[in-house]
């Protein structure tokens, strides 16, 4: 558990470092990906795409990992948490903080755990607005 739990919080430093490699290098060849942005199932980042997101945010960015559980099961496992990003938009003076959830899928592949299923979001409002509830804290 001690591995996945590094490779997750690795993750966030990678996102905080702005280094696209270090956030893509965990992850499976065939991964499915549900992004908090459209569409509804993105094939696989690029560093080419996750540089080009990069550039849309300026100055330091931060990721917080919360509420992280663990549970593996042979050459399978899968993480949950609850996680902040911090960052300023290009051309902006003012830093957002955007809670949303967060499950990983891994599977241990030549002995190495890679990311198989990322599934990132935000609840929305269910009085008929389907306004996204971004102004959540846990």
């Amino acid at each position: 558990m001690e591995e996945i739990r590094s490779l997750v919080l690795n993750r966030a430093a990678a996102v905080a470092a702005k280094d696209p490699e270090a956030m893509l290098k965990d992850n499976a060849p065939d991964i499915v990906e549900y992004s908090l942005a459209p569409p509804l199932r993105q094939s696989a980042s690029t560093t080419e795409g996750v540089t080009a997101w990069l550039g849309t945010f300026q100055g330091p960015m931060s990721m917080e990992v919360t509420d992280l559980a663990i549970t593996v099961g042979g050459d399978v496992a899968y993480c949950t948490s609850l996680n902040c990003l911090t960052a300023t938009p290009a051309g902006q003076a003012e830093s957002f903080s955007l809670w949303f959830r967060a499950t990983l899928g891994l599977c241990k592949r030549e002995g190495r755990w890679l990311v198989t299923h990322e599934h990132l979001s935000v609840p929305f409002e269910m009085d008929g607005s389907f306004r996204a509830s971004i102004d959540l804290k846990p």
